[in-house]
Order: structure tokens, then C-alpha cells, then sequence
């Protein structure tokens, strides 16, 4: 096999596969949205769930021992297990635009989604009780494109947050990211809503970006070396974290194959959050394969990409997220700690 160039798209973004669109929803009234990733020509779809708290809609079709091969859209939410809603928001306007599922009696869009917990991040003046639901979903898909999309305090990362094993007073700011990574003809791209419990990490030099704070909130703790050292935090409910995300793929691949896609996206998520997958977060990534790539799959190289390009689009999460002012206390970037 030739020698390939290797090229790290900066900033790059999923929509650098063809086929894909990004399109966001963030409500003014509150700090909180959703984000699509649409494929109206259709999609192999695969999904791999490693959190303990996961929200999830449709995912067990997704298995590659079930019926449906491609999906049309996938939706990342804030709002927990209300933010499910946006869902049909987004089969509503999959219908109306004729993509989905084709039966004897009209097609079906098939829309697989996850949620992450936004709930405590109000801002003095927000309304607490606006979620994402279908009208948001639907306003996503109109504004999707396949332009640079947004990232930072929008769309599902517009109320995460990162590093609450001590609470929401000592956690930082979380949020929307994005990258891609090319190697030869295939390029695989990334889009995570960054609201771990854990911290954020560099993977190439191990210093911490963002996460929970020390007492007096001037620096960052560590907190693996904290739990480590025997501080157990304050514990926050299972299921109040959670990072979320898509890859995608100009390869051709089965099924089976874009599975393993999103399952060694998650090597991506371990490298640069710490800890990650614990049994507070809800950690769901989906991978999608628009095949119009035809040259044979190398499958394993496509894995390094997938977990390459997802902890790049983590990193950009977080250099991205600005800080904001809730009712339970600052959470302040990245960048405003770095200063």
C-alpha cells in the first residue's frame, strides 16, 4: 500500500464528509438546545453506548443483527430525557422533505438520539423550565448545512458543563466540538457535546484544559488524582453528565463495520476526558457511513481516525466554550482559567 498524507483538518468538522449536515438549535430564554446531523441520501448507521446513565432514542435498531441499515438524521440534545422530544421535530421535517424509511405505505424517517443532563445550568433571568422539543428539532434541520458549523455554548453543548464531581460551584464550562482527519482518500469527522463529570484532557502533552476547580475555585484539581487520594466529591446523580457525539465516515461499510467505528470512538473520549464512561456519565456515540468512498475500506485505519478525529473535537469543545454566570455560580472557561 502507497504511503499516505495525514492531514488534520483545523478546525474541521464533520460535515467534511460528504453527505453530512450540521445544523443547531440554542434557545435565547434559556441555556440549553439540540443539534442534527443530517444524511438525506441516507447513512449506515451504528451506535456504541459506554456510560452507565445513557438517554437514548432508537438505538437498539442500530444493532447489526436488526433490519434498518441506514438512518437519516442523528440528534444530540440537551434537556435529559425531555430533550427526546426534539426527535419529532426532526422526523417532521424528514417527512415533509420525502426521506426515510421506504414501505408500502410511506416512508419512515429513522432518527436516532441521545440526550445530555443541562438541567442545573440556568442562567439568573432563564426561564428553567424551557427544553428542547419538536419545534427545536425542527428549527436544527432547517438550519442545517453542510458549511463550518458553530461550536462552543450552541446547540447540544450550549448548557454543558465539565469536571462536577464537586459540585456544580467548582465545575467549568463544557461544550460543542468539532474535527476531522484525512488519510488518503477517506476522511473520518467528529462532532461531540462535551458535559462529562471528569476533566478535559490534552492528550499530547496530559495537561488539563477544564474540570472541577479547588475550593477557592482559582485552579484545577485533577480530580482522577483526587479520587484517587481517597476524596470522593460530592457524588452527582447518575445520569447529570454525560458527553455525546457522532462520527462519520466517507467510507463504504457494513453495518457491523461502522459499529466498530463507534466503538473505537470511544478511545478517543478515554484519551482526552478523565475519567470517562463512569457510572455518572451517559457517554453515547453514533457513527455514520455515507459510502460514497468506494475504494476497499482499510477498517483498522479507519478506527485510529475515529478516535483521533473524536478527541480532537472534544479538545475544540472545550477551547471553544465560553464562560457563563448560573444561579448556582460561575463557570468559567478554558481560556478564562488559563489567563
Amino acid at each position: 500500500m502507497t504511503s499516505q498524507n495525514i492531514v488534520n483538518t483545523a478546525p474541521g468538522a464533520i460535515v467534511d464528509v460528504p453527505g453530512l449536515q450540521v445544523g443547531h438549535f440554542t434557545h435565547s430564554q434559556r441555556l440549553t438546545g439540540c443539534t442534527v446531523v443530517l444524511a438525506p441520501d441516507g447513512a449506515v448507521g451504528a451506535v456504541d453506548v459506554r456510560g452507565a446513565a445513557p438517554g437514548t432514542r432508537e438505538t437498539d435498531l442500530l444493532d447489526p443483527a436488526n433490519l434498518v441499515e441506514r438512518v437519516h438524521a442523528v440528534l444530540l440534545s440537551g434537556g435529559s430525557a425531555f430533550g427526546l422530544d426534539a426527535a419529532s421535530g426532526v422526523m417532521r421535517w424528514l417527512d415533509e422533505h420525502h426521506i426515510g424509511f421506504e414501505t408500502p405505505f410511506g416512508r419512515v424517517p429513522i432518527v436516532p438520539a441521545a440526550v445530555l443532563f443541562d438541567l442545573p445550568v440556568v442562567r439568573p433571568g432563564d426561564i428553567p423550565h424551557i427544553r428542547p422539543d419538536a419545534a427545536a428539532g425542527y428549527a436544527a434541520c432547517q438550519a442545517a448545512s453542510s458549511g463550518p458549523p458553530a461550536a462552543g455554548n450552541v446547540g447540544a453543548g450550549a448548557g454543558a458543563s465539565v469536571g462536577k464531581l464537586f459540585g456544580m460551584g467548582r465545575a467549568m464550562k463544557g461544550g460543542m466540538g468539532h474535527a476531522s482527519v484525512r488519510v488518503g482518500p477517506w476522511v473520518v469527522g467528529a462532532l461531540i457535546a462535551c458535559n462529562a463529570v471528569g476533566d478535559v484532557i490534552d492528550p499530547s502533552s496530559g495537561q488539563i484544559l477544564a474540570g472541577a476547580r479547588t475550593a477557592d475555585g482559582q485552579q484545577l484539581l485533577d480530580t482522577q488524582r483526587a479520587l484517587l487520594c481517597g476524596d470522593s466529591g460530592s457524588r452527582p446523580l447518575p445520569g447529570t453528565n454525560t458527553t455525546i457525539g457522532v462520527v462519520g465516515t466517507n467510507a463504504t461499510l457494513t453495518k457491523a463495520q461502522t459499529q466498530r467505528l463507534a466503538i473505537s470512538a470511544h478511545d478517543g473520549l478515554a484519551r482526552s476526558i478523565r475519567p470517562a464512561h463512569t457510572t455518572l456519565d451517559g457517554d453515547t456515540l453514533f457513527a455514520l457511513a455515507t459510502c460514497t468512498e468506494n475504494q476497499p475500506a482499510d477498517l483498522m485505519l479507519l478506527t485510529v481516525m475515529a478516535a483521533q478525529a473524536t478527541a480532537l473535537a472534544t479538545l475544540d469543545a472545550i477551547h471553544h466554550a465560553q464562560g457563563v454566570q448560573t444561579t448556582l455560580g460561575y463557570l468559567p472557561s478554558a481560556l478564562e482559567m488559563r489567563a
